[in-house]
């Protein structure tokens, strides 16, 4: 029994002593501890004691890192759209033809709103709050500069072949791609039970992502002259 004690005692001395010596897992972490909080609670419901009791950090580790409540949900936020900017910057779709460069867009955006429900969470939230927090942070704002130069870079491209209308604004386009994919998530229960249809059924999710596609590419043709 009082192996036993020793043996807990050491490892809680470790745990303890984990954070000086390795600050960027514990900060990881506690930021990953972070997102389920946020995600589960929205900002108001969110408990600085629960992220540490779920990270294994102290509360006392978690100020040092990220400041106060404010600073931690801020930093969430911004490691939730680093994620997507990040991953959208490896499509490179300045690589590919036009009309491939918006499918693969579409597909791309569509598959990781459905693999990271917490996104959307969040960003639900954050408009709860009418981007009080996000509003603060330059380091969003500077991660989508780059994505906007994509997709204006596709437009010209598909412009200048004959591909696309020209008056096609790159803010709109990437709203628009959005806004079909986030709305059918967000609203699916209710969708599902309105129309009698399972919308998370695969064959459906399928359907879906080739649709967004369909009326992004029918909104690039040029339009015919009379």
């Amino acid at each position: 029994m009082a192996a036993r004690t020793k043996g807990k005692a050491q490892g809680a001395k470790k745990v303890r002593g984990a954070g000086p010596r390795d600050p960027e897992r514990t900060s990881a972490s506690i930021l990953a501890a972070a997102v389920t909080e946020f995600t589960e609670k929205g900002y108001a419901g969110a408990r600085i004691d629960s992220i540490a009791l779920k990270s294994g950090a102290n509360k006392r580790m978690i100020y040092h890192y990220f400041g106060d409540k404010d600073g931690l949900y801020l930093a969430v936020l911004e490691d939730a759209y680093v994620g997507i900017r990040v991953s959208e910057a490896k499509l490179q779709l300045t690589n590919l033809e036009p009309v491939q460069a918006i499918e693969r867009l579409v597909e791309f955006s569509w598959d990781y709103f459905i693999e990271h429900p917490e996104f959307l969470s969040l960003l639900s939230t954050e408009n709860l709050h009418r981007a009080k927090f996000l509003k603060k942070s330059k380091r969003v704002l500077q991660l989508h500069s780059p994505l906007v130069s994509m997709i204006s870079d596709v437009l010209k491209r598909g412009a200048d072949s004959g591909a696309f209308r020209r008056d096609a604004d790159p803010v709109y386009v990437y709203i628009s791609i959005a806004s079909l994919g986030i709305f059918y998530l967000s609203n699916r229960w209710t969708l599902s039970a309105i129309f009698a249809r399972d919308l998370m059924a695969q064959a459906e999710i399928h359907a879906w992502g080739r649709h967004i596609s369909s009326v992004i590419l029918g909104y690039l043709r040029p339009e015919k002259s009379a």
